[in-house]
């Protein structure tokens, strides 16, 4: 066996980087304590029960294009897309004279309980759908789906052809059953009736342990011994904790809506079957008559690429473009290497349309 190349002198100069490290850390720390999310300005433009919608102050000349609304999931904060100025989708997007709005879910109490898909779906978007094309004079708007957001855009898109123009959805699920979806494997075996009838709404805090379990060691360990190495790096630091503070904060889900979501997309796997009814109608992905922009992570271990890749199987137009991307589920949003072509590659698609 190799014997380690231990000496006094390698000791000393290892306690010694350690001793600077630490000293350095406690400064860093001090100043990443209170980290605040989001670079860009907004102001509400509607209200309804607990959403809110926001209106993004433009950086630069608009172009002369439909707005683009950004439907985020009902899990976590839709912070993610601007986390920080060099690591914010929506800073990019926004340089690029894109009108953006985006849909706050907020955090539901106990009286959201009984919200249901048609509420988000058929009342909450189609609502907010309506202001921003009001708003902006035009009779379709652009719509960008985030993860669940993106299946939920994608049932609107096929209930309402008419009030959209193009449809992008960003690592979305839409065939639930793919034999590699871990979420999809656990969601099949929870009885969902006894769990929300027993605790009303879904905890945030439930799910997060949910998502961390799936990669325990590289989400819940491993990401913490990274971190000691930056505990001298004061932008690095700031970072992670930007990163744990979104991650942390999680609002519940209404019983209701989690409830309807596991049961018919997760367990039943009904988008992909056309089995989905919201609000009385049927969601047929066939009715996708608009250009789509479908984006996955390739080493997304939530929403696997052949889950987001089943919707080119199922739309009903001859425009629709997927395109992978490096990284997993949230480092298409906030890595170096995502946050050079992603913006610019929605830019481009949509300029063309």
């Amino acid at each position: 066996m190799p014997r380690l190349k231990i000496t006094p002198a390698t000791l000393r100069d290892e306690f010694r980087e350690l001793s600077q490290t630490m000293t350095a850390a406690a400064g860093t720390l001090q100043d990443a304590r209170d980290v605040q999310i989001g670079s860009c300005e907004r102001e509400v433009v509607h209200r309804l029960d607990g959403l809110v919608l926001y209106h993004y102050k433009p950086l630069t000349a608009l172009r002369e294009t439909a707005p683009l609304l950004i439907v985020y999931a009902l899990v976590n904060r839709p912070e993610m897309v601007d986390l920080q100025a060099d690591r914010s989708l929506m800073r990019s997007l926004l340089a690029r004279g894109l009108d953006i709005y985006l849909i706050d879910w907020g955090y539901p109490d106990g009286a959201d309980r009984e919200l249901g898909l048609e509420d988000y779906i058929g009342r909450y978007i189609d609502r907010c759908v309506d202001v921003v094309a009001e708003r902006a004079g035009v009779a379709k708007v652009n719509l960008f789906g985030i993860c669940q957001g993106g299946t939920f855009s994608t049932c609107y898109s096929a209930l309402h052809p008419g009030k959209v123009r193009n449809l992008i959805t960003t690592v979305t699920p839409i065939d639930f059953h793919t034999s590699d979806d871990m979420l999809s494997h656990l969601f099949r075996y929870v009885d969902v009736d006894a769990l929300t009838d027993a605790s009303g709404n879904l905890s945030g805090d439930l799910l997060n342990m949910v998502f961390l379990s799936l990669k325990p060691f590289r989400l819940a360990q491993q990401k913490y011994i990274h971190m000691l190495d930056t505990l001298d790096d004061a932008d690095a630091m700031r970072m992670f904790m930007r990163m744990e503070k979104w991650i942390f904060d999680s609002p519940a889900l209404a019983g209701r809506a989690f409830r309807e979501f596991a049961r018919e997309f997760y367990q039943r796997n009904g988008l992909v079957r056309n089995a989905i009814t919201i609000g009385g109608r049927q969601v047929e992905l066939g009715r996708l008559k608009m250009p789509v922009l479908n984006i996955y992570a390739e080493n997304d271990h939530l929403v696997p690429p052949a889950a987001s890749l089943a919707l080119g199987q199922h739309v009903g137009t001859g425009d629709y473009t997927a395109l992978g991307f490096p990284g997993g589920h949230i480092g298409l949003y906030v890595s170096t290497r995502a946050h050079k072509i992603l913006p610019q590659a929605i830019d481009e698609w949509l300029s063309k349309r």
